[in-house]
C-alpha cells in the first residue's frame, strides 16, 4: 500500500514517541532508523524516519531531512510531518526552523504550523509560551539541558532567529472556536505573509481541532501529540483503508537489559525507583571511562542474571554532569557514555537479552546503531509517547523501547517489563 503520512523525526526517542501515538489507531506503523538506502518496498500506511539531527550542524540536518523527504515521497506520501521535541529543543541557529523551511521549499508550500504541545505529558502552549507542567519552559529543568539549554519560553521568540520568513501566532482563543475558525486564522496570517505559525494547545481537545484544521496541509510540524488525531481523521474520510495491516507482537524470552544515559529530572527518579525495587545496577562515571575504558562495566554485565533485568546507567544530577563536561568537554563526555552503553547493549544481546530498554535520546540513537537496527514495527505503548518496538538485531528478534528523558512515570522501567509480558 502507499504511505498515507510520511513523518521525519529529529531523534530516535522522538520518532518512537510519534510512532507510538500513531499506532494507537491499531494500524501498522513502520519506524526506519536513518534514511533507508533501498527504494520503498511495501511501505506502511504510516512511515516514520528517525534521524539523529537535533544537535547536528544545520547544513547536515537539512541535507538528511531532505533525503528523508525524498524517500517518503517515493513511498507515496503526499502529507508530511516534521517532528521535534515537545520542549522545542534547539539553539538560535536551529535546527527546527531551518529544517522546516527546507521542507516547505521542497514541498512548494508557503505556510506551516508549530505545535510542540503534549498535554498528556504536561506540555502545553498558551499565548505562544510553552509550559512544562505548571512551569514555564525557561523555569523548568530544561533550562539546564546540557546541549540545548532552553532559557526562553516564548516559541515565537525562539523560532524567529532560526527562520527567514515571518512568525505569527494562532492563540488558544482561536483554537477554542473550532477547526473552521483556525483555518480562517491561518488563511488571514498567510495573506499577511506569515509563513510560520505557532498554535496554542492546552488540552487533547485542542489537538483534535488543530489536526482537523491542518490535516490537508502539505507539511505540519510539532511534537508527536498533534499528529495523534490524524489516523482517525484519515480512516473517517477513506484516506486510510479500514483494512490496513494491523500490528502484531512476537513472543520473546525474558532476558532483559536496561540502559540509561539520560540525565533528565524524570530519568533520575526512574533510576532511583528501579534501584529501590532491588534491581541490580551499575553506575558509569564518564571520568573513569575516559581513563580506564568500558571493561569494568562489561565484566559486571557478564556476571549478571539477565532475567533480573539489570540496569547500567550514567544518569546523574546536573551538577555532576557539568563537572564531567568541564573536564572532558560536552561532546566527549556524551560520546564516552554512549559508546559504553552501546557496547553493553551488544554484549547483553550476545548473552541472550531479547528485551532492551533505553532511556535518553542520544543514547537511544547510539544503541540502535550499535545493534544494527534499521527498521522497527511499533507495538504496545508503555507510557504516552513511549511504545515497545520489534526488530531484528544480528539475526535475533528483539523488543526495544527508546524513552525520551522526561517521559514516563517513576515506575517506567518496571512498567515496561509488565506491559511487554501482557502484549
Amino acid at each position: 500500500m502507499k504511505t498515507v503520512l510520511g513523518c521525519i523525526a529529529d531523534d530516535f526517542t522522538g520518532a518512537t514517541d510519534l510512532a507510538g501515538l500513531l499506532a494507537r489507531s491499531g494500524v501498522q506503523v513502520s519506524l526506519r532508523i536513518g534514511v533507508p538506502s533501498d527504494p520503498p518496498s511495501d511501505p506502511s500506511a504510516f512511515e516514520v524516519i528517525a534521524l539523529k539531527s537535533r544537535t547536528a550542524p544545520v547544513a547536515e540536518a537539512v541535507a538528511e531531512t531532505r533525503a528523508a523527504l525524498k524517500w517518503l515521497k517515493a513511498a507515496g506520501a503526499q502529507r508530511f510531518f516534521w517532528k521535534y521535541c515537545s520542549t522545542f529543543d534547539s539553539t538560535p541557529e536551529g535546527n527546527i526552523g531551518p529544517v522546516a523551511e527546507a521542507l516547505m521549499a521542497d514541498l512548494g508550500t508557503d505556510q506551516t504550523i508549530y505545535c510542540p504541545a503534549f498535554p498528556e505529558n504536561g506540555r502545553s502552549i498558551f499565548m505562544g509560551n510553552l509550559f512544562v507542567g505548571q512551569q514555564l519552559l525557561a523555569e523548568s529543568p530544561m533550562k539546564d539541558h546540557p546541549l540545548t539549554p532552553m532559557r526562553d519560553s516564548n516559541l515565537m521568540r525562539l523560532l524567529a532567529p532560526q527562520v527567514t520568513r515571518s512568525v505569527g501566532l494562532a492563540d488558544r482563543l482561536t483554537v477554542a472556536q473550532g477547526a473552521e475558525a483556525l483555518r480562517n486564522k491561518l488563511a488571514q496570517l498567510k495573506a499577511e505573509g506569515i509563513a510560520h505559525v505557532v498554535v496554542d494547545a492546552v488540552a487533547n481537545s485542542d489537538l483534535e481541532v488543530i489536526a482537523e484544521a491542518c490535516r490537508d496541509m502539505p507539511l505540519m510540524t510539532g511534537g508527536s501529540a498533534v499528529a495523534m488525531p490524524l489516523p482517525a481523521l484519515y480512516l473517517a474520510d477513506g484516506t486510510l483503508s479500514a483494512d490496513a495491516p494491523k500490528a502484531k507482537a512476537p513472543r520473546l524470552s525474558p532476558e532483559t537489559i536496561v540502559l540509561s544515559g539520560s540525565c533528565s529530572a524524570m530519568t533520575n527518579r526512574q533510576v532511583a525507583d528501579y534501584m529501590r525495587r532491588g534491581a541490580p545496577a551499575f553506575q558509569l562515571d564518564p571520568l573513569a571511562l575516559a581513563e580506564n575504558g568500558a571493561q569494568e562495566a562489561l565484566d559486571w554485565l557478564a556476571e549478571q542474571d539477565l532475567t533480573a533485568a539489570p540496569l547500567i546507567y550514567a544518569t546523574a544530577t546536573p551538577e555532576k554532569v557539568k563537572a564531567a563536561q568541564a573536564k572532558l568537554g560536552i561532546a566527549a563526555a556524551g560520546e564516552i557514555v554512549e559508546a559504553t552503553l552501546s557496547a553493553c547493549a551488544v554484549a547483553a544481546r550476545d548473552a541472550g537479552a531479547r528485551r532492551v530498554i533505553v532511556a535518553g535520546g542520544e543514547t537511544s540513537g547510539a544503541v540502535t546503531k550499535a545493534l544494527g537496527v534499521s527498521q522497527l514495527d511499533v507495538g504496545a505503548e508503555i507510557a504516552p509517547g513511549v511504545p515497545w518496538t520489534y526488530c531484528q538485531s544480528d539475526g535475533h528478534q528483539i523488543a526495544l523501547t527508546l524513552k525520551s528523558g522526561n517521559f514516563g512515570a517513576e515506575t517506567f522501567f518496571t512498567d515496561a517489563q509488565k506491559i511487554l509480558e501482557a502484549a
